[in-house]
């Protein structure tokens, strides 16, 4: 199927698409760092380039997009309608990335939080989910995961 834009708009389109410092990563940065948490940004030392490492806790986050990562169960999780095939196989191949580095950076003796972007969609939610995370991050458990629920529960 051919697409619908020039190949230009096209391109204009996709370089809007950010990988780092997005709206959900900076709204939760300021509000860990309102907290007294410092860390460091997308880290090159660790694997998967989370984007925020504490060394001091021995943990990394992980700011996912429901869309490109797929949240199971988010309103946000929608699939385009064009190329089915080639977004299906995008998209498995982002799972199992996700999967793959996360339980390499467990192996390593790291800690891991996923924050959902849609538990960082509005302040309530940006402040519930940081206090989430600030309780976890002073916890031991190993694994932590936000999601809209879990940020409009507290």
């Amino acid at each position: 199927m051919t697409d619908i834009v020039d190949q230009q708009t096209r391109s204009r389109m996709m370089a809007g698409i950010r990988g780092k410092d997005t709206k959900p990563e900076l709204a939760l940065r300021r509000a860990l760092h309102a907290r007294g948490f410092r860390f460091r940004l997308h880290s090159k030392a660790v694997l998967g380039r989370p984007d925020l490492v504490l060394p001091k806790y021995r943990a990394v986050v992980f700011v996912h997009g429901c869309f490109w990562h797929r949240h199971e169960g988010c309103r946000y999780t929608t699939a385009p309608s064009s190329r089915e095939e080639f977004w299906r196989a995008k998209f498995t191949a982002n799972v199992a990335r996700d999967e793959a580095v996360r339980g390499k950076l467990l192996e390593d003796g790291w800690r891991v939080a996923t924050v959902w972007e849609c538990a960082l969609r509005k302040p309530d939610q940006i402040n519930a989910s940081a206090d989430l995370l600030s309780a976890w991050l002073r916890s031991d458990e190993r694994q932590f995961q936000i999601g809209k629920e879990e940020a409009l529960r507290s």
